[in-house]
């Protein structure tokens, strides 16, 4: 697919099928994650793949926002092996590595075929406990995926943009 095409259609689904999502699928999205650039190559994302009933009934004890998927990945990074901006403020890339692969991955998840919502809105703290994530591992975004139900659609605000004029600013703001 064309990748304005592509970017154009995506959007985040949330009704689902019941087919769980077939592992070679699985495999070309979590392929994705793998080449995604990250701060000086350090490649701290790790990422839990949930796709067992029993997995899926842990991470609706985190969420709301499952909307049935069978199959969700959370998208984390190793704070102690992240680029850091040390000679400025300290900053690491963590957050902005695990975002880059995330987005890589919902992408990659739209060119075959599978549905995704970036979901925020998860209690860190429960997936740690159901999980069993270590200290040094940090949840940023969970990708609820599947195959998008017949009668799904994008949510009303999906193609109101702001005007380009008000999101870029050229040499200062």
């Amino acid at each position: 697919m064309e990748y304005f095409e592509l970017i154009k259609k995506r959007y985040s689904v949330r009704k689902f099928t019941d087919e769980p999502v077939k592992q070679e699928e699985i495999d070309r999205i979590l392929e994705a994650s793998h080449i995604a650039p990250t701060g000086c190559n350090a490649q701290p994302q790790r990422i839990l793949v949930m796709n067992t009933p029993e997995a899926i009934e842990k991470l609706q004890k985190c969420t709301r926002a499952h909307f049935g998927a069978k199959t969700a990945m959370l998208i984390c990074y190793n704070k102690d092996e992240c680029w850091t901006r040390r000679k400025y403020d300290g900053e690491q890339s963590g957050m902005v590595d695990a975002s880059i692969v995330t987005t890589h991955m919902m992408l990659a998840a739209e060119d075959i075929g599978v549905g995704t919502t970036w979901v925020m809105h998860f209690d860190p703290f429960a997936m740690r406990e159901e999980f069993n994530i270590p200290e040094n591992i940090i949840p940023v975004a969970l990708l609820v995926m599947g195959y998008p139900a017949p009668d799904a659609t994008p949510h009303e605000f999906h193609s109101q943009f702001r005007p380009m004029d008000e999101t870029v600013k050229y040499n200062s703001f």
